[in-house]
């Protein structure tokens, strides 16, 4: 299958894409909101809810606008270049599970913060419980998290 055919198909099949794949797909967040399946051996995630989708959809555009200037982006007109994407979605989102699981990120060890989101629709439920609304949220801490964010801890070089 072509790359065309595969969007093509892709978006026949997947009307709600789901804003957060990227993570999802790399296991580094989970929701309850999520569909997953499989074209052209590659693994896609719909959303099952389009309220959801669209606060998740909100959320990560604030996101990615208050992370522009640490990431060194100009402009943000939708997704970035995926690993930038990746941080920011996985990185955002776990510095909000961080904050509204009441841990603080700035004394925090590295070590013990959680790898994984759980749960991005609760995360996103608990945060607007605790904050009111989205534009509330702390966005100088969850860029933060985003800057501390590694997709991949670096490997030490055998000597």
């Amino acid at each position: 299958m072509d790359e065309e055919s595969f969007k093509r198909t892709y978006k026949e099949l997947n009307p709600n894409r789901c804003i957060f794949e990227k993570a999802i797909t790399n296991r580094r967040c989970d929701c309850q909101l999520k569909r997953k399946f499989v074209l052209a051996t590659r693994e896609c995630v719909a959303c099952q809810s389009e309220a959801g989708l669209k606060r998740c959809t909100r959320v990560l555009d604030s996101i990615r606008n208050n992370a522009r200037f640490s990431l060194k982006v100009i402009t943000i007109d939708g997704p970035m270049p995926h690993n930038k994407e990746l941080q920011v979605q996985a990185g955002g989102m776990l510095a909000l599970q961080s904050l509204v699981s009441d841990h603080s990120l700035i004394h925090e060890n590295p070590e013990d913060k959680p790898k994984l989101v759980a749960n991005i629709h609760q995360t996103m439920e608990d945060a607007l419980l605790k904050y009111g609304s989205f534009e509330e949220l702390p966005f100088g801490e969850i860029v933060k998290g985003i800057v501390n964010y590694q997709s991949r801890p670096k490997r030490s070089k055998k000597k």
